[in-house]
């Protein structure tokens, strides 16, 4: 099977691809020749992931799935949320992403946090939704130097690594998008 997966974030296709079975194919959005900026306005993670699919279906005809992943911090209100990718502004780094989470959370004790990940797949045009979450807590300094994103600030509930301290695998196995992707996977391999 092959199938479209809906971003231009290169980390996360490579987490994808290493979740999913060899039979399931993904094709990126460059080998459907799409350019476009994928349109995301929408005020909640599974809007936005919806928005990003239903573009790539509309426009290009292909089945796909898209995703939306969030930080959500106790402390902060959840934030940073839907904007976790452009938390410190819309032209900021993951550090500078960082950087304001550490600041914001400075002299906070509760440092309590979640991960969720949101995936639309769309498939003969039927949209359906999967849901990942991983709880845990923000450190107070970055620590590992793998994944991406916020990953060097995030500890994973019961764990004594951030993601970004983890092999790809052991990261896999509980992270918010390995969840999704687990769910996405056992749906895919039954249609």
């Amino acid at each position: 099977m092959k199938i479209v997966f809906a971003t231009n974030n290169h980390n996360k296709i490579a987490e994808i691809k290493d979740l999913l079975p060899c039979e399931i194919q993904i094709l990126s959005l460059k080998e459907i020749n799409c350019n476009d900026e994928l349109p995301e306005t929408q005020n909640t993670l599974e809007g936005n992931a919806v928005q990003k699919a239903e573009f790539v279906f509309t426009n290009y005809g292909y089945n796909c799935f898209a995703d939306d992943t969030g930080l959500e911090v106790k402390a902060l209100n959840n934030e940073p949320g839907i904007y976790s990718a452009r938390y410190a502004g819309e032209l900021c780094s993951p550090e500078d992403n960082m950087h304001k989470a550490l600041q914001k959370l400075e002299g906070e004790n509760n440092r309590e946090a979640k991960f969720r990940t949101v995936i639309a797949l769309i498939i003969d045009g039927k949209t359906l939704l999967f849901e990942g979450k991983c709880n845990g807590e923000i450190t107070k300094e970055k620590a590992g130097e793998k994944g991406f994103g916020y990953d060097p600030i995030f500890r994973p509930l019961g764990h004594k690594k951030t993601f970004a301290e983890m092999t790809k695998q052991e990261k896999g196995a509980i992270s918010h998008r390995g969840i999704a992707t687990r769910k996405l996977v056992e749906f895919l391999q039954r249609v």
